[in-house]
């Protein structure tokens, strides 16, 4: 007999941990190579994770609710096999004094959980609020565990940050171990007991708007978030959809909206500007060559949740109506893959569906910018042409770009901006489909 060890799969370069929300299979259940044994959600979609081998489920190391971080083993399965299969490095010990505060994790190990002490498992994520908290080894050693194999959890950690009256007295004198990650601990939502009075009510977050509300927050603790503004005559844009937009229907079975000509004109602009389309890595510019462009969608919840377009530069107008209609569709059906949120290179989010303006967005990490769009208005606007000034009543819209301020700078953030506002307003309306 041999024992295969399951582990939290990774799901998107931007994600580290999920939260197990149903288990499949139990103990002593067996198992059939690829059937599913959990299923499992992050703040971007909910998936179903299979089994890598064929056999009987030995162990569940992780419970219902459980935040796992990336490449942890969370079931064993003993399988038919003559020796075991390693599906992961082993875990790296660490061994501070006793009365040291821990450190950041080393990013080389942030899939692993980690061994401290002679027993006892730590994750990643709860050694980075640990670190940030300023917990000694001392105090973790003696918080009680309620996971697997009495691991302690994230909740476990958050209620004992919540519970603390006062920080270690001999914090300020302890030495941090070293730590060779650029990149800052994982931000968490801190948890405090609100003191209310009146008529209210207490509404506490579902887990989606709780990993949304963590992912911007580390968002903007990462990036250095500058937002230019600029607006566009759309006018020619307006018109041509509203001449074709039956046919189109009718022709192509799927719907002409106004989403797939923004992403025309930012993939377009893209490829005249492509630092834009890069993420930063310590000191590290990464160039991103494909153009994976996300398009942030309302769920019935409302929630959000952004659905990436893959390879955008190589739709025509057809091909990214009919994407955007898919994906838009999936996500509002709860049927969205795994894959498809992944990868984006830059994103955009249509305020004005709701009737904003104007809006200032947040950053999706990894990512260096975000571009907004705000409602179509009508309005008098100065018209220049060769015989003279004029006013006019055009179509108007407000565009909004944020944007990571390390490595886009001002000229370049504006520049771009401004480029797709005059690929909107040059926009043909005599284009044929």
């Amino acid at each position: 007999m041999a024992i295969v060890d399951l582990v939290m799969p990774k799901l998107g370069e931007s994600i580290m941990e999920a939260t197990i929300l149903k288990w499949h299979k139990q103990p002593g259940d067996t198992v059939a190579l690829d059937e599913t044994v959990l299923e499992i959600a992050t703040d971007k979609v909910d998936s179903e994770v299979p089994s890598t081998a064929a056999g009987v489920i030995q162990e569940i190391l992780f419970p219902l609710n459980e935040v796992v971080p990336i490449g942890t083993v969370i079931a064993r399965i003993q399988t038919a096999a003559t020796q075991n299969i390693a599906t992961d490095s082993p875990t790296l010990p660490i061994t501070p004094a006793a009365t040291q505060p821990i450190a950041a994790v080393s990013a080389t190990v942030s899939q692993k959980p980690i061994t401290i002490g002679a027993n006892r498992f730590y994750s990643p994520l709860v050694l980075n609020i640990a670190a940030s908290e300023g917990i000694s080894m001392t105090e973790l050693e003696n918080i009680p565990g309620t996971g697997g194999e009495s691991r302690v959890t994230k909740k476990d950690i958050l209620q004992y940050v919540a519970s603390r009256t006062h920080t270690p007295t001999n914090f300020k004198q302890e030495v941090a171990l070293p730590v060779t990650s650029t990149h800052a601990a994982t931000p968490v939502l801190s948890i405090t007991s609100p003191v209310v009075s009146g008529n209210v009510e207490i509404i506490e977050m579902d887990r989606m708007r709780k990993l949304i509300a963590d992912h911007m927050i580390k968002s903007k603790q990462t990036s250095p978030h500058v937002t230019s503004f600029t607006e566009a005559d759309v006018t020619n844009l307006v018109l041509w959809r509203e001449k074709v937009k039956k046919d189109f229907e009718k022709r192509e079975g799927t719907k002409i909206t106004y989403t797939p000509l923004f992403i025309e004109a930012i993939v377009r602009c893209i490829k005249k500007f492509p630092l834009i389309n890069c993420s930063l890595e310590g000191t590290n510019i990464i160039l991103k060559k494909d153009i994976n462009i996300g398009m942030a969608t309302a769920l019935p919840s409302g929630n959000l949740i952004v659905p990436v377009i893959r390879n955008a530069d190589q739709y025509n107008m057809v091909g990214l109506a009919k994407q955007v209609n898919q994906l838009a569709d999936a996500a509002r059906q709860g049927k969205l893959r795994p894959d498809d949120t992944q990868n984006g290179t830059f994103t955009l989010t249509n305020v004005g569906t709701f009737g904003s303006l104007m809006g200032t967005p947040i950053i999706n990490q990894p990512q260096v910018a975000i571009l907004a769009v705000g409602a179509i208005k009508k309005r008098p606007v100065v018209v220049e042409t060769p015989a003279g000034d004029s006013i006019a009543i055009r179509h108007m819209m407000y565009l909004s770009m944020s944007y990571d301020h390390r490595i886009v700078d001002g000229s370049l953030g504006a520049t771009f901006l401004t480029a797709v506002a005059k690929e909107l307003e040059s926009f043909d309306a005599e284009r044929q489909l």
